[in-house]
């Protein structure tokens, strides 16, 4: 499939298509999984901790496993009670750490509140932390080394250069601060790298004038976690608008009692860009595939001899 396209006109909009992405990057890291097996004997391993029931964390996690059978990586998933104790987790995390099978684990996030989850962030080795979020992985993407990239950001990154999209140069503004989405890309779009080299605001909660900042935007990052956030009178014509917000609301349609949608007001918003990503089927299968690629580069030693 090939992402190149035309520069935008005012009926030239097209959707990102993520999930069309990932299975193509499936099929190449397939190929690359085997050819890995052949050399050394064994196949790359990923596990993941999942803590409690929570439904969007087990859907995740399930697909993050279906995605490890589809390439042909191993997979580990276990499961912990709600109640578990920091200490009792803390020694999953460790056993994790020194298993020489497993050549990276997450920890899904959100934890129950009685965890501190800056405890368990440095817990994990951050040789094995292909989640990126290890104060290592994140200084060293700060600073433009090879690293871990975070799972989010680094799918956004993939996209944006599947789909020929021009960051040099670009104003783009980030909208929300987390150390998980909105942080990381506003540095890696600022990086002097192929795919940075941006002017990067990064807004929140506390920003002033934000409407204003929005429409001055080449590039939309939306990642604050708020229902149809950013609406048609916040974009400019033609800009490229990557939403990461997955929220579950009534279904004011009926079919059924609930849906996922984004942090942008999609339906309004699409007919002005030139580029957007829905939900679902947007940002959210490139979050696996960022996992997998760094689980991949893990297992080859790329980054961590």
């Amino acid at each position: 499939m090939s992402y190149l396209v035309a520069k935008y006109s005012p009926r030239s909009m097209k959707i990102i298509d993520g999930k069309a992405v990932a299975e193509e990057m499936k099929n190449s890291m397939k190929q690359e999984v085997l050819e890995y097996q052949k050399s050394t004997g064994r196949v790359p391993h990923l596990a993941a901790i999942l803590v409690g029931n929570n439904p969007a964390s087990k859907a995740y996690v399930g697909n993050k496993v279906r995605s490890c059978n589809q390439v042909g990586f191993k997979s580990t998933l276990i499961k912990l009670e709600e109640t578990v104790s920091q200490d009792d987790l803390m020694k999953e995390i460790e056993k994790l750490n020194q298993d020489p099978d497993v050549d990276g684990f997450i920890v899904q996030l959100p934890l129950p509140k009685h965890i501190d989850e800056v405890k368990v962030t440095l817990a994990i080795d951050y040789r094995k932390d292909v989640d990126g979020f290890h104060p290592v992985n994140f200084g060293r993407m700060a600073q433009g080394l090879p690293c871990y990239l975070p799972a989010t950001p680094y799918g956004i990154t993939i996209l944006l250069e599947r789909y020929n999209i021009e960051t040099a140069g670009k104003h783009v503004v980030v909208v929300g601060r987390s150390n998980i989405v909105g942080t990381p890309i506003s540095i890696l779009l600022s990086r002097k790298s192929k795919m940075g080299d941006a002017t990067v605001t990064l807004t929140h909660s506390k920003t002033k004038n934000l409407h204003r900042i929005l429409l001055d935007a080449d590039i939309i990052i939306a990642a604050i976690g708020i229902p149809g956030f950013v609406k048609e009178d916040m974009v400019k014509q033609g800009a490229v608008v990557i939403d990461v917000g997955i929220n579950r609301v009534e279904d004011e349609s009926h079919q059924g009692p609930s849906k996922l949608v984004g942090d942008v007001d999609y339906e309004h918003v699409k007919n002005k860009c030139s580029f957007i990503t829905p939900v679902p089927g947007g940002v959210g299968p490139m979050t696996v595939m960022g996992l997998m690629k760094n689980t991949f580069k893990s297992a080859t030693k790329e980054i961590y001899p």
